[in-house]
């Protein structure tokens, strides 16, 4: 028998394993970013997260990032590694 908490926690690692997955197709389904830099927009896009969360990121030192005048770049490379480092495994 399963307890009502440890049900409570599989559905939450059910969920951020759709938000990840969710994350992983949209690289693979954006053709018009195929690989090397791209912008914040697409790193927005890419991780479903606001504009704030990433600036977070950035100062935390999570997303290596360059930046090129006003505008930042990161290496689509990096954001893929960091998404495969915080996949959780549900079995």
């Amino acid at each position: 028998m399963i307890s009502i908490e440890d049900l409570h926690e599989l559905m939450r690692k059910i969920d951020q394993l759709n938000e990840r997955l969710g994350a992983l197709e949209h690289v693979k389904m954006n053709p018009e970013v195929p690989f090397g830099w791209i912008d914040t927009a697409d790193v927005l896009k890419m991780l479903k997260i606001s504009l704030r969360t990433l600036q977070g990121y950035r100062d935390d030192g999570i997303i290596p990032f360059s930046r090129i005048g006003g505008k930042i770049f990161f290496l689509r490379s990096d954001i893929e590694a960091i998404l495969e480092k915080n996949r959780v495994e549900c079995y």
